[in-house]
């Protein structure tokens, strides 16, 4: 396990579970390799802290994204949504259609007094394959690009650095594509979208193969991050 990022150390365990966001499967990726001296300082500190703040993330399927972060203890509000494309309020199936530019994503509002923005990263670098190219398990196309939508210089800072470590440490077997990307033209995802598993874990065979298994290795990996009530 990766201590606790609010101290500013990147301290990571000998293995983690990448977890593939259409196959349910997990991949073991070792973590020997791993600097455990990745300070925050390194990248800048705001002193001033906010009363929330908000990460943006593309990580596959936003249903997936979305049940995950929803479990995490500081984070106040998910929302999937559409980010990074060039045209506004983009449908579902126009981002389908793999022409507006566009990655699923899940929007995060969180506490940094609870979380902080580092936390949330180590959870989006072990929760998908950042080595796939527009894809995650079988769901392909660049709206499942891994991506990182940064909202100011200092997340943007700290999801490069994190990312060249990674790379530098040969953490994982294969290059890391993410994308390190400006937030802009975001949109919210239709209301169908929203609270996606929990309003269809009974009657939906992707939510039962899918993304429980997803959830429960998350659980397993992330016990001490996860939402006390």
């Amino acid at each position: 396990m990766w201590s606790k990022l609010i101290t500013g150390v990147f301290s990571l365990s000998s293995m983690f579970q990448v977890l593939s966001c259409a196959s349910g499967e997990g991949k073991q990726i070792s973590m020997n390799k791993m600097d455990n001296n990745l300070t925050t300082a390194a990248v800048g500190v705001n002193d001033d802290v906010q009363k929330t703040d908000t990460a943006t993330f593309g990580a596959g399927c936003f249903w997936c994204v979305e049940a995950i972060f929803q479990q995490v203890e500081g984070v106040l509000k998910v929302k999937s949504g559409y980010c990074g494309g060039h045209v506004k309020n983009p449908t579902y199936e126009e981002v389908c259609s793999k022409t507006t530019g566009h990655a699923e994503v899940a929007q995060i509002v969180f506490d940094p007094k609870v979380i902080s923005y580092d936390e949330l990263l180590e959870i989006f670098w072990k929760t998908h394959d950042p080595t796939t190219l527009n894809r995650q398990g079988n769901d392909v196309g660049p709206q499942y690009r891994s991506a990182v939508f940064y909202h100011n210089e200092e997340q943007k800072k700290k999801a490069s650095y994190y990312k060249a470590e990674l790379e530098k440490n040969k953490v994982f077997d294969k290059p890391i594509v993410t994308t390190i990307e400006p937030y802009k033209n975001y949109s919210e995802a239709e209301n169908y979208h929203q609270n996606y598993y929990n309003l269809n874990k009974n009657n939906n065979p992707y939510c039962y193969y899918v993304i429980k298994p997803k959830l429960e290795k998350f659980e397993q990996v992330f016990k001490n991050k996860m939402r006390k009530n």
